[in-house]
């Protein structure tokens, strides 16, 4: 999973509904959506997101997210592949759509013709690059913007945006989103430089939920001592976080064996963890792993 891929998970994942302020035409009262990232059979694809309406309200559209970052001639190809494998292992729903969120739509994504009435009928693009210049944009908009602002650009714009959503319920949360956006972008600046982008202090930074979930203190420190140190722990601490949410408390057997993973099978725990449902699946997956 990359570090954009986590990014969206972790924003999504806290906060389902925020998927409304990117879809203005679903009704005010729509909320309650479930976010996942489920993996597709057979070829093992997974979904960058899933939003599923709550039970009660068969009528709304289920949401599949996809975040495109970079030119891609196979990507409307392979977007209509695998919305087919999930229509096939959902087939309780009837509504559906799918945002991209990308850089912008004239990105290369691959010649649209064998898939045009797909793109045109089920696709909702959300660019990032126009949003960055539009101060009437929803705020968590703006905030996805940072990832594709000129570095200069920055600090200014996430200034704006926390005063944008100042005295809103929204306001520590987006806070957090920029925090995170500034980490995933600039890893590797030192801690002043990085609470410079996102207009926050030293201690509001370090206690920030994303610098203690997403990457892990050890993992921004451990880049001033050694890239590979900072890599490793940064993937421990976010999968002993997100373990402890699924799987609850650990045992000292369990994080003793943990720690000891190497950084390839740390990565490949992060995206297996996602299946989780409890205890046995951490087990099952240790046991393969020994």
């Amino acid at each position: 999973m990359s570090v954009s891929d986590k990014l969206f998970y972790w924003v999504f994942q806290n906060q389902p509904d925020w998927i409304l302020q990117l879809q203005a035409d679903l009704p005010a009262d729509a909320g309650g959506y479930r976010f996942s990232a489920p993996v597709l059979k057979e070829r093992e694809h997974r979904l960058d997101g899933l939003f599923l309406p709550p039970p009660q309200r068969p009528e709304l559209p289920a949401v599949i997210l996809e975040a495109q970052m970079a030119a891609d001639p196979s990507f409307l190809r392979r977007l209509y592949a695998e919305c087919g494998r999930w229509l096939q292992q959902e087939a309780s729903l009837d509504h559906w759509r799918v945002v991209v969120i990308c850089p912008h739509r004239n990105l290369n994504f691959g010649r649209p013709q064998a898939v045009a009435e797909f793109v045109r009928e089920r696709v909702h693009w959300i660019e990032l690059q126009p949003a960055a210049d539009d101060p009437m944009a929803p705020p968590l908009l703006r905030a996805l913007a940072l990832l594709v602002q000129p570095e200069e650009q920055v600090a200014a714009s996430s200034a704006a945006i926390r005063q944008q959503v100042a005295g809103t319920t929204d306001a520590h949360a987006l806070s957090d989103v920029i925090a995170a956006i500034v980490i995933a972008r600039f890893n590797g600046r030192s801690l002043e430089e990085l609470c410079a982008m996102g207009g926050i202090t030293l201690e509001d930074f370090t206690q920030s939920v994303a610098y203690r979930e997403i990457f892990g203190q050890g993992r921004l420190e451990g880049r001033q001592e050694g890239r590979q140190e900072g890599r490793q722990e940064g993937e421990l601490e976010m999968a002993l976080r997100l373990l402890r949410r699924r799987c609850g408390q650990l045992s000292p057997k369990q994080e003793a064996r943990l720690r000891a993973l190497p950084l390839e099978q740390l990565e490949t725990l992060a995206e297996a963890l996602l299946d989780f449902e409890g205890p046995s699946d951490l087990e099952a997956w240790l046991a393969r792993a020994a």
